[in-house]
């Protein structure tokens, strides 16, 4: 499984402080997420940062 976020990030920061493996803050000030595939032990916190996405802004790719 892999995630993306699309260009409706609002930069909250939420997705980092969920799921750090993950999500981090770029430096135009939005998120991105790893590019590789999510490991198994973060899956489910992973899901839960697309969940709490106050926008809608994490999919998965």
């Amino acid at each position: 499984m892999k995630y993306i976020v699309n260009e409706g990030c609002i930069g909250c920061g939420l997705c980092e402080a969920t799921c750090p493996e993950v999500f981090s803050m770029s430096d135009a000030g939005v998120a991105v997420a790893i590019e590789s595939e999510v490991l198994e032990e973060v899956l489910d916190t992973a899901a839960e940062a697309k969940e709490g996405c106050p926008v809608g802004a994490i999919e998965e790719a």
